[in-house]
């Protein structure tokens, strides 16, 4: 990992007492030096003992408990999985970062490491047990500038349930998660980007992803015979090949609004036209505007092409999670954070993904953005994915970890106490 010269950086510059982004560094050298290998103990910890989505109680109470022991008060969310905590005072401006702790079903297939999971079917394949270690890592050393009165202002650390389920979200958002929050901030592993990079996009960065059933009904009949009945099959598959093409027509081709399905269904033996059909399938968008407009569009669609061969069709639109769509100065902020902590040349260019978030939903409610940390070792060659039973980050990734959602919440907290006309801002020293 490179390391910036100390400096001044744009939302973290010297302040009255005379604190600069350079003691902030050697502020954050000398905490890690001190708590990074508890924090990747942490880490493993976490992935020995996965829990899936709405079952973190373990992961809950290992949480609550390390805050509490740092003389913080962290609330369980009401379902009694996932963690609230508060850091700092409550009069300025107030900062999330959002850690999701929920695992995968799937089966942990490494076998050379100490820390394979313990538990059969479930594993931390997506890099929820090294993000909630990160923003512990931050909360902790965020509440001791906030003991010495150094934090300008109140940071919020989100541990939130069933990210993969999804829905994890919404009960962080119901208990109040982003009540007074300015903005919100979150690191997601990536494999394909080295320890020490930061991989940022303005924008959408990740798409929606909803479920839809179809189900189309007939009377039946004998193939013979089609014209005395409604030919069911050759309907359901108009409605599968028009659908898509239909619903790409109705919106602007930048919002990448797609419908694919995975399963189609009709029928049982080759004589005999079925009385119903099914198909699913998932609607992905990088638009949120367009996401929104979806299930309207489809269920216009569906029934014109439904009418048009004397079938009854019927729509189940399932809301997954809308697309995270990153606020263009919150990601200056992390850009800058990154050119404190990691070097001039530690934040990249990230691609838009059309896999799921539900980050999202808090950037339906507050500007904030998110992130892709690099997690695989400079040089190496393996071949590390999400949402794979082999998959495994360089542990070196967890106090650069640190150092990004740390720098990044100082200077969004500083720049929330930026007065319009310019004057000083007191009390924001970083020591």
């Amino acid at each position: 990992m490179t390391q910036s010269a100390p400096g001044v950086v744009p939302g973290l510059a010297s302040s009255p007492a005379g604190g600069t982004a350079g003691a902030l560094q050697q502020q954050l050298d000398a905490f890690l030096a001190g708590h990074a290998d508890e924090l990747v103990a942490f880490r493993r910890d976490l992935h020995m003992h996965p829990e899936l989505g709405w079952a973190e109680h373990r992961t809950t109470r290992r949480i609550a408990e390390r805050l509490a022991a740092a003389g913080l008060a962290p609330r369980v969310l009401p379902k009694g999985t996932g963690v609230i905590c508060d850091v700092g005072p409550e009069d300025g401006p107030t900062v999330a970062l959002r850690a999701d702790i929920d695992a995968l079903p799937l089966q942990d297939e490494k076998t050379h490491v100490p820390y394979r999971s313990t538990v059969p079917g479930v594993a931390h394949a997506c890099g929820h047990d090294v993000h909630t270690a990160m923003v512990l890592g931050a909360g902790l050393f965020l509440a001791q500038q906030a003991a010495a009165g150094l934090l300008p202002g109140r940071v919020r650390l989100l541990f939130q349930p069933a990210e993969e389920s999804p829905g994890g979200a919404l009960d962080v958002l119901a208990a109040g998660g982003v009540a007074g929050v300015d903005r919100a901030f979150a690191l997601h592993c990536d494999p394909r980007i080295e320890v020490g990079e930061l991989g940022l996009r303005a924008g959408a960065i990740t798409a929606a992803c909803d479920k839809v059933y179809v189900r189309v009904t007939g009377p039946g009949g004998h193939t013979a015979r089609p014209h005395l009945t409604a030919d069911l099959v050759y309907a359901l598959a108009k409605i599968v090949t028009e659908l898509p093409a239909a619903l790409s027509r109705r919106v602007d081709p930048r919002s990448s609004l797609s419908l694919v399905w995975g399963r189609v269904s009709a029928g049982s033996v080759a004589n005999a036209i079925p009385d119903d059909g099914v198909a699913e399938g998932t609607v992905r968008c990088l638009d949120d505007e367009a996401w929104h407009r979806a299930p309207e569009m489809m269920r216009s669609l569906l029934a014109s092409v439904a009418a048009a061969y004397d079938v009854e069709a019927s729509l189940e639109y399932v809301r997954g999670v809308p697309p995270t769509v990153n606020e263009a100065a919150s990601v200056q902020m992390f850009r800058d954070a990154a050119a404190l902590v990691l070097g001039e040349d530690g934040a990249v260019p990230t691609p838009q993904s059309l896999g799921g978030e539900d980050f999202g939903w808090y950037l339906e409610s507050v500007p904030g953005a998110l992130a892709r940390l690099g997690v695989r070792a400079p040089g190496s060659t393996a071949d590390y994915d999400l949402h794979r039973g082999d998959f495994d980050v360089d542990e070196s990734c967890i106090p650069v970890g640190v150092r990004v959602l740390t720098a990044t919440a100082l200077t969004a907290l500083w720049d929330g106490r930026r007065p319009a006309d310019g004057e000083p801002v007191e009390g924001t020293a970083l020591a």
